[in-house]
């Protein structure tokens, strides 16, 4: 098979919890991606747990679904589907979050006030394996060390850190992720090396811009 025939057809994850926005994406990732079909759902979870069961061409991702804080979801499904690009859908339109984004990996961070076309042309990009970002008019340059340091660390260890954030204990910490507790702690010693810290303290300040929900 043709790596062009590998690129037609496939499916896209759409994850957003208003059902009029899943079906304009919906459509806007049909209009980009030729033969696609779309899996839809309302949270991360959900999304999760289809990331888990199968392969997708792209994921588009709502910043602000009931069961995501700030990043975590963008996180989350990075974790589950690492060779997948993930794009994120919003209507908060803040330089700091661009910025954020672009550092923890997304492929791209689009604005839900785009046309439907608009959507589509920059989803193609994407699936061309470009990314997609808004210009930036006064980006935060604190941002750019955090950037480089987030960039460092593994899937599963961008996944502890997330988790961290909820003060959850190793041992559930690794019930949750379904791993030993020895693997935590080699992964938070990893963790903290990478970010230049010493413990989980430290490690949740120095991301805080990162992780932190914004307003809707």
């Amino acid at each position: 098979m043709s790596e062009q025939e590998q690129r037609l057809g496939g499916r896209a994850l759409v994850a957003d919890d208003h059902p009029l926005t899943r079906e304009g994406l919906s459509l806007a990732a049909r209009a980009a991606l030729p033969g696609v079909s779309v899996v839809a759902v309302g949270t991360v979870g959900e999304a999760s747990e289809a990331a888990a069961r199968g392969p997708f061409r792209m994921i588009l991702l709502d910043f602000h679904l009931p069961d995501a804080n700030g990043f975590s979801g963008l996180l989350t499904l990075q974790m589950h589907a690492p060779r997948t690009p993930v794009v994120l859908v919003t209507a908060s339109e803040e330089p700091s979050l661009v910025e954020a984004a672009r550092a923890l990996g997304a492929a791209g961070y689009l604005f839900k006030s785009l046309p439907l076309d608009a959507l589509a042309e920059r989803l193609r990009r994407i699936d061309a394996g470009q990314t997609a970002f808004p210009p930036i008019n006064g980006a935060a340059p604190q941002l750019g060390d955090l950037r480089a340091r987030i960039e460092t660390l593994s899937p599963a260890q961008r996944g502890v850190l997330i988790a961290l954030a909820d003060g959850r204990s190793n041992k559930q910490l690794a019930r949750d992720l379904d791993v030993t507790e020895a693997t935590i702690k080699a992964h938070m010693t990893a963790i903290f090396r990478k970010l230049g810290v010493t413990n989980r303290a430290q490690a949740m300040l120095a991301v805080q811009p990162l992780l932190g929900a914004a307003p809707r």
